[in-house]
Formats: structure tokens, sequence, C-alpha cells
């Protein structure tokens, strides 16, 4: 039974932290829960910083968790702009980093997230150099392609994964000139891998992105501290006003580490180790969102998923495995996305090397259609383009493990449920 006593302490004030409070007073804890955000916003939700708050459809305040007046009503002790610099598991203390503060802990969940990886390259100083990660960098952003649309100017993208090509769609509508520099073939190579890769591309062509692939940039070129070009690796020069390094992201593990916490080695996404119940090598300290490895038996491996869902889903997870519930964090990996008027919603995991064949059911000329990865007769993940309502019967394909049959897979007029025996 938990103690009205104790004290849960939560750092990092994401959708995951966020909802790991909220389930915390949902399932009657009654002791102190404090949540420590390194911003000085509220928590908030992240798809919309490349999706419709960029595109000026969302409303600033739309893309927050719960209202301000919601953390003192719940009794929340929302600590903004603030970090942590220390955890003594010892003394079960944390340390804020701005004035040495020290709190007790019962327990502990990090939900620290991750940061845009950064380019290694000379200019990167420079002012029309971008990340999106924040909400900042997209009020930031929003401001740059709107007026980069009126002045006919240029963005030259690096990495043509989920945020660069949200992004390139979004200048696209704005009016600015894209560029997208890539090192893969395709976009969303170790995602989707080629099958499906090169439909994105020709979905950006057709809507007038410039695509460089089997490129990196060497350097952004610069003069009065402005973004003129950005050189790759060929000698070739992009003209460009402003550049977006959209390499991807690396999960927060400073704080963990120091703490002596077990963390997973690079081929599984680094990340805090932690067990099915979502607590780490500290019995004490759990960690949940983008920083956390998890094992998934379903697909045999450890994973660090860093969407929406999954920080949705395992803030709360965490919260009940903190309450003494049992808990078996083994949710099917689900994201989502939308560019120009093509929606997509992916389900499972699928990386480049682990399935044999793809599926598709449906058109994909017309981009309507489900596409499905399977590894010896078995759905490991499905994408559905532009037809909806059927993420559920696709993860219980994933879930099911059964060997199915590909002619009825890829007909539409079996009902994915039947597949199932």
């Amino acid at each position: 039974m938990v103690d009205a006593d104790q004290t849960f302490v939560i750092v990092g004030g994401g959708l995951a932290g966020a909802k790991a409070a909220e389930t915390l007073r949902a399932e009657g804890f009654t002791g102190r829960v404090i949540l420590i955000c390194d911003e000085r916003d509220h928590p908030y939700e992240r798809p919309p910083l490349s999706k419709g708050y960029l595109l000026g459809k969302e409303e600033r305040d739309s893309v927050f968790v719960h209202e301000p007046a919601w953390y003192a009503r719940n009794d929340i002790e929302l600590h903004l702009g603030q970090t942590v610099d220390a955890i003594d598991r010892t003394a079960k203390t944390v340390r804020f980093g701005e004035d040495g503060t020290v709190v007790h802990y019962d327990k502990l969940l990090l939900a620290t997230g991750a940061e845009p990886r950064r380019l290694d390259i000379p200019g990167t100083d420079l002012a029309g150099v971008h990340h999106l990660r924040r909400l900042a960098h997209a009020e930031r952003l929003k401001g740059v392609l709107a007026s980069l649309g009126r002045d006919n100017g240029h963005i030259v993208i690096a990495g043509a994964g989920w945020i660069g090509l949200e992004v390139a769609a979004a200048a696209r509508e704005y009016g600015a000139e894209v560029t997208v520099i890539e090192h893969n073939p395709t976009p969303l190579h170790g995602v989707l891998g080629p099958e499906l890769g090169g439909l994105f591309a020709e979905l950006h062509r057709e809507h007038g992105v410039r695509f460089h692939f089997g490129r990196r940039l060497t350097e952004i070129v610069g003069q009065d501290g402005m973004v003129l070009a950005a050189r790759t690796d060929d000698g070739e020069e992009h003209p460009a006003h402003d550049v977006l390094a959209a390499i991807g992201a690396a999960p927060r593990t400073g704080l963990a580490e120091a703490a002596g916490l077990e963390i997973a080695d690079r081929a599984h996404g680094g990340g805090v180790v932690v067990d099915e119940q979502l607590r780490t090598s500290d019995p004490d300290i759990y960690a949940a969102g983008d920083v956390a490895s998890f094992p998934h038996a379903l697909f045999d491996t450890r994973l660090r998923v860093e969407h929406w869902a999954n920080a949705l889903n395992g803030g709360p997870a965490a919260a009940r495995a903190m309450l003494g519930q049992g808990v078996t964090y083994d949710r099917v990996p689900y994201f989502f996305s939308d560019q120009y008027d093509l929606g997509m919603e992916y389900s499972g995991w699928a990386p480049a090397g682990s399935y044999d064949e793809v599926v598709i059911r449906g058109d994909a000329g017309k981009r309507e259609f489900i596409a499905f990865w399977l590894k010896d007769g078995r759905v490991l993940a499905g994408m559905n383009v532009n037809v909806w309502d059927v993420t559920d019967p696709i993860q219980r394909l994933i879930r099911s493990g059964a060997r199915v049959d590909t002619e009825a897979l890829a007909d539409p007029h079996v009902a994915l449920e039947g597949l199932i025996a």
C-alpha cells in the first residue's frame, strides 16, 4: 500500500511526465507529486510542432497536455525552467541545477526525453541554422517558413526522416523553396526500406521538393552571421537562406549515466535500460518515453521508441508500476504522419534487414493502401496510407504472430480480422 507521506518525483515535463503525474492522481495516490520541467512552457505534445502548429492550423494553446490551472488543482508541484543535475541513489534525492535545492524521493521517474543530433560541420553557429524539438524551435521555424514563402526563400533540410519530410511539406505549403539532403538512397530508408521510401520521394517531388540522395552536408556557408549556402560532400553548393538539421535524436541519458544506472548500447538505440515494468537497474527509479530502452517480447529485442504514442502510454504505465501495480509494458509501437494530402499510420517494428517481404493491399499509385512487412509469413509491421480505422486489426495481426496467406493479405475484399486463425 502506498503511503500518503511518500514523495514521487518526475524529471521531465513532456507528455510522458505529464501523463504519469495525471495517472498517479487518477489511481488515488495522495502523496507529493513533483514534476520538474527544464522548459518554461507547461508540458506539451510534440507532434503539432512539425504538423498543425507549424502550419498555422492549430493554436499555440492546443499543444499543451493540460491547462495551466490543472497542476495546482491536482496538487502537482510543477517546477518550470528547472533542471536536475544529480541523483543521489543512496540518499534518494535529486538536486536542482539552478540553486542546489535537494528534494527527497521515494520513487523517481526519468522522462528526460531526447535531444536533436547536431551537425558536426563548419557553419552550424550561423543564425539561420535550426533544429526542431521544442516549442520554442517550432515558434521560430514557423516565422522563418512564413518569411521564406513571402520572399521566395530557400531552406535546405539535412535528413529525410519524419521530421525532415514534415517540415519540407510545411515549407512548401508556405511557398518556400526546399532542398533535402539525405545520405541514404531513399527517404525513411531505415524505417520503411526502399520499397516504400521511394513513394514518399515521389510525393514530395510532385510538390516541388528537390532531393539529393547519397550525400551529406560538409559545410554551411555564410557571411556576416547569415546562411548563404549548404555544401555537400560532392563539392556542390546549394543555395539556402536557412538550414534545418533533422538527422535524428539522441536519448538524454546524462543524468542516468552519472547516477550509475544501466544504459543500453547503441545497437539497441541507447537509452536507460528498464524491465517490462519500466523499472531501471535501481528498483526505486523508473524511466519512460523517448529515454527508456525496454524489452519487447513480441519482437524479441530491446526497443527505444521516440514516438508520441510511446510517451502517451509509457508515462501512465510507469506511474502504475511505481504504485506497485502489476505492469507489463508491451505496446505495439505506433506513429502517424501528415504530409500534404497524405495521412498515414504505422504500427509495429520492421527495421531494414528484419523482413523478407513487403505486401501491398490497395492502390499504391493512388496512395490509398496498406503496406505490410513480413518475416517468414508473419506480419511485423503495417502502414495504412489514406486508409482509416484499420490500426486495431493491423496490431492484432502483429500480436498474433500467425502465418498469413499473402494473397489474402493483399486482397482488399478479405477482412483483415479473418486472417487470424
